[in-house]
Protein backbone atom coordinates (compact mmCIF):
# COMPACT_ATOMS: atom_id res chain seq x y z
CA UNK A 1 0.00 0.00 0.00
CA UNK A 2 0.91 3.38 -0.84
CA UNK A 3 1.66 6.51 1.51
CA UNK A 4 -1.79 8.03 -0.83
CA UNK A 5 -3.54 4.40 -0.41
CA UNK A 6 -3.13 4.77 3.45
CA UNK A 7 -4.22 8.11 3.43
CA UNK A 8 -6.98 7.52 1.20
CA UNK A 9 -8.25 4.36 3.27
CA UNK A 10 -7.32 6.34 7.03
CA UNK A 11 -9.02 9.68 6.20
CA UNK A 12 -12.16 7.81 4.30
CA UNK A 13 -12.58 5.36 7.74
CA UNK A 14 -12.78 8.55 10.03
CA UNK A 15 -15.42 10.10 7.43
CA UNK A 16 -17.46 6.68 7.45
CA UNK A 17 -17.48 6.51 11.33
CA UNK A 18 -18.64 10.10 11.98
CA UNK A 19 -14.80 10.83 13.63
CA UNK A 20 -15.11 13.54 10.87
CA UNK A 21 -18.90 14.48 10.39
CA UNK A 22 -20.14 16.28 7.53
CA UNK A 23 -19.25 19.64 7.40
CA UNK A 24 -16.11 19.46 9.60
CA UNK A 25 -12.93 21.45 8.27
CA UNK A 26 -9.67 19.00 7.43
CA UNK A 27 -6.54 21.55 7.59
CA UNK A 28 -3.78 19.23 5.79
CA UNK A 29 -0.59 19.86 7.34
CA UNK A 30 -2.22 18.96 11.05
CA UNK A 31 -4.25 15.83 9.14
CA UNK A 32 -0.94 14.85 7.42
CA UNK A 33 0.93 14.94 11.02
CA UNK A 34 -1.84 12.80 12.56
CA UNK A 35 -1.51 10.08 9.92
CA UNK A 36 2.01 10.18 9.71
CA UNK A 37 2.70 11.12 6.05
CA UNK A 38 3.86 14.29 4.49
CA UNK A 39 1.17 16.69 2.85
CA UNK A 40 1.99 15.37 -0.62
CA UNK A 41 0.33 11.97 -0.59
CA UNK A 42 -2.66 13.61 1.47
CA UNK A 43 -3.26 15.61 -0.81
CA UNK A 44 -3.25 12.72 -3.40
CA UNK A 45 -5.81 11.05 -1.24
CA UNK A 46 -7.95 14.27 -0.60
CA UNK A 47 -8.56 14.78 -4.62
CA UNK A 48 -9.43 10.33 -4.60
CA UNK A 49 -11.88 11.63 -2.20
CA UNK A 50 -13.39 14.49 -3.95
CA UNK A 51 -13.86 12.53 -6.95
CA UNK A 52 -16.14 10.24 -4.48
CA UNK A 53 -17.47 13.50 -3.25
CA UNK A 54 -16.39 12.43 0.54
CA UNK A 55 -14.36 15.74 0.88
CA UNK A 56 -14.51 19.29 -1.03
CA UNK A 57 -11.31 21.32 -1.65
CA UNK A 58 -10.56 25.14 -0.69
CA UNK A 59 -7.86 27.25 -2.24
CA UNK A 60 -6.61 27.35 1.43
CA UNK A 61 -5.22 24.13 1.59
CA UNK A 62 -8.33 22.89 3.99
CA UNK A 63 -10.69 20.22 3.02
CA UNK A 64 -14.05 20.05 4.75
CA UNK A 65 -16.35 16.82 4.69
CA UNK A 66 -19.24 17.21 2.28
CA UNK A 67 -23.04 17.15 4.12
CA UNK A 68 -25.13 14.70 2.65
CA UNK A 69 -27.24 15.19 0.02
CA UNK A 70 -31.00 13.61 -0.51
CA UNK A 71 -30.59 15.04 -4.30
CA UNK A 72 -27.57 13.38 -4.40
CA UNK A 73 -28.09 9.62 -2.63
CA UNK A 74 -31.79 10.01 -4.83
CA UNK A 75 -29.80 10.08 -8.17
CA UNK A 76 -27.24 7.39 -6.77
CA UNK A 77 -30.33 5.21 -6.38
CA UNK A 78 -32.04 6.19 -9.95
CA UNK A 79 -28.53 5.64 -11.52
CA UNK A 80 -28.54 1.75 -9.53
CA UNK A 81 -32.09 1.20 -10.76
CA UNK A 82 -31.17 1.17 -13.85
CA UNK A 83 -27.98 -0.15 -13.73
CA UNK A 84 -27.71 -2.70 -11.61
CA UNK A 85 -30.64 -4.98 -13.17
CA UNK A 86 -28.97 -4.39 -16.20
CA UNK A 87 -25.18 -5.74 -15.24
CA UNK A 88 -27.96 -8.72 -13.42
CA UNK A 89 -29.06 -9.90 -16.50
CA UNK A 90 -25.91 -9.43 -18.14
CA UNK A 91 -23.70 -11.04 -15.01
CA UNK A 92 -26.92 -14.42 -15.85
CA UNK A 93 -25.91 -14.43 -19.56
CA UNK A 94 -22.53 -14.02 -19.66
CA UNK A 95 -20.81 -15.68 -16.33
CA UNK A 96 -18.56 -17.81 -16.38
CA UNK A 97 -17.20 -20.85 -14.19
CA UNK A 98 -14.62 -18.57 -12.21
CA UNK A 99 -17.43 -16.32 -11.84
CA UNK A 100 -19.92 -18.51 -10.41
CA UNK A 101 -16.93 -19.72 -7.95
CA UNK A 102 -16.73 -16.20 -6.69
CA UNK A 103 -20.40 -15.75 -6.35
CA UNK A 104 -20.56 -18.66 -4.27
CA UNK A 105 -17.72 -17.63 -2.16
CA UNK A 106 -19.21 -13.99 -1.56
CA UNK A 107 -22.71 -14.70 -0.84
CA UNK A 108 -21.42 -17.02 1.44
CA UNK A 109 -18.95 -14.52 3.16
CA UNK A 110 -21.17 -11.69 3.84
CA UNK A 111 -23.78 -10.82 5.91
CA UNK A 112 -26.55 -8.01 5.76
CA UNK A 113 -24.67 -5.26 7.36
CA UNK A 114 -25.56 -4.63 11.10
CA UNK A 115 -26.42 -1.29 12.59
CA UNK A 116 -22.81 -0.43 13.09
CA UNK A 117 -20.48 -2.31 10.52
CA UNK A 118 -16.70 -2.46 10.75
CA UNK A 119 -15.13 -1.40 7.17
CA UNK A 120 -14.59 -5.44 6.51
CA UNK A 121 -18.11 -5.95 6.73
CA UNK A 122 -18.70 -3.44 4.01
CA UNK A 123 -16.23 -4.87 2.06
CA UNK A 124 -17.84 -8.04 2.03
CA UNK A 125 -20.88 -6.84 1.65
CA UNK A 126 -19.14 -4.74 -1.69
CA UNK A 127 -17.58 -8.17 -3.06
CA UNK A 128 -21.12 -10.18 -3.25
CA UNK A 129 -22.22 -7.46 -5.40
CA UNK A 130 -19.06 -6.56 -7.38
CA UNK A 131 -18.88 -10.33 -8.14
CA UNK A 132 -22.69 -9.97 -9.68
CA UNK A 133 -21.61 -6.79 -12.23
CA UNK A 134 -17.91 -7.65 -13.16
CA UNK A 135 -19.66 -10.88 -14.17
CA UNK A 136 -21.53 -8.83 -16.82
CA UNK A 137 -18.16 -8.55 -18.53
CA UNK A 138 -19.23 -5.03 -19.66
CA UNK A 139 -16.38 -2.97 -18.61
CA UNK A 140 -17.90 0.51 -18.62
CA UNK A 141 -20.34 -0.48 -16.77
CA UNK A 142 -18.39 -2.16 -14.16
CA UNK A 143 -16.45 0.82 -13.80
CA UNK A 144 -19.86 2.91 -13.53
CA UNK A 145 -20.56 0.82 -10.50
CA UNK A 146 -17.88 0.59 -8.77
CA UNK A 147 -17.54 4.43 -8.90
CA UNK A 148 -21.41 4.48 -7.37
CA UNK A 149 -20.93 1.91 -5.23
CA UNK A 150 -17.86 4.27 -3.75
CA UNK A 151 -20.15 7.23 -3.48
CA UNK A 152 -23.18 5.57 -1.86
CA UNK A 153 -20.95 3.87 1.13
CA UNK A 154 -21.87 7.53 3.68
CA UNK A 155 -25.43 7.05 2.95
CA UNK A 156 -25.48 3.26 3.57
CA UNK A 157 -24.08 4.21 7.08
CA UNK A 158 -27.07 7.02 7.23
CA UNK A 159 -29.72 4.72 7.24
CA UNK A 160 -28.10 1.97 9.04
CA UNK A 161 -27.61 4.55 12.19
CA UNK A 162 -31.11 5.14 12.20
CA UNK A 163 -31.32 1.22 12.72
CA UNK A 164 -32.67 -1.30 11.00
CA UNK A 165 -34.20 -4.83 12.26
CA UNK A 166 -33.25 -8.32 12.46
CA UNK A 167 -36.12 -9.15 10.12
CA UNK A 168 -35.06 -6.55 7.43
CA UNK A 169 -31.68 -7.79 7.27
CA UNK A 170 -32.65 -11.68 6.91
CA UNK A 171 -35.46 -10.72 4.34
CA UNK A 172 -31.69 -9.02 2.72
CA UNK A 173 -29.57 -12.33 2.74
CA UNK A 174 -32.53 -13.98 1.78
CA UNK A 175 -32.31 -12.05 -1.42
CA UNK A 176 -28.72 -11.63 -1.93
CA UNK A 177 -28.86 -15.77 -2.17
CA UNK A 178 -31.85 -16.08 -4.62
CA UNK A 179 -29.97 -13.45 -6.57
CA UNK A 180 -26.61 -15.83 -6.71
CA UNK A 181 -28.79 -18.26 -7.70
CA UNK A 182 -30.75 -16.58 -10.21
CA UNK A 183 -27.45 -15.52 -11.91
CA UNK A 184 -25.40 -18.98 -11.87
CA UNK A 185 -28.96 -20.78 -13.20
CA UNK A 186 -28.81 -18.08 -16.09
CA UNK A 187 -32.27 -16.43 -15.41
CA UNK A 188 -31.30 -13.11 -16.72
CA UNK A 189 -34.96 -11.78 -16.32
CA UNK A 190 -35.44 -13.53 -12.43
CA UNK A 191 -31.97 -11.56 -11.62
CA UNK A 192 -32.62 -8.28 -12.96
CA UNK A 193 -36.31 -8.01 -11.44
CA UNK A 194 -35.06 -9.30 -7.85
CA UNK A 195 -32.20 -6.67 -8.54
CA UNK A 196 -34.23 -3.37 -9.37
CA UNK A 197 -36.22 -4.78 -5.79
CA UNK A 198 -33.65 -5.29 -3.79
CA UNK A 199 -32.37 -1.39 -4.84
CA UNK A 200 -35.32 0.02 -4.05
CA UNK A 201 -35.25 -1.43 -0.76
CA UNK A 202 -31.72 -0.66 -0.55
CA UNK A 203 -29.98 1.15 2.77
CA UNK A 204 -29.24 3.85 0.04
CA UNK A 205 -33.10 4.14 -0.80
CA UNK A 206 -34.11 4.62 2.84
CA UNK A 207 -31.40 7.16 3.49
CA UNK A 208 -33.01 9.19 0.45
CA UNK A 209 -35.92 9.05 1.80
CA UNK A 210 -34.86 10.45 5.30
CA UNK A 211 -32.68 13.19 3.61
CA UNK A 212 -35.36 14.02 1.36
CA UNK A 213 -38.95 13.86 3.35
CA UNK A 214 -37.89 13.05 6.99
CA UNK A 215 -38.81 9.04 7.21
CA UNK A 216 -36.78 6.53 7.28
CA UNK A 217 -39.85 3.98 7.51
Amino acid sequence: MTKSEYAYASVREKILSGEFPPGSVLNQATLARTIGISTTPLREALRRLMTERFVELDAHRDARVTQLSGEEVRDLVELRRVLDPTAAALAAERRTKDDIAEIRRSVDEQRALPNDPSLQQLAEQRRFHAAIYRASHNDLLVDALDGLWDKADRYRMHALAEGRSSAERNERDDEHRLLAEHVIAGDAEAAADLMRRHIDASLSARSARSLLHGDAS
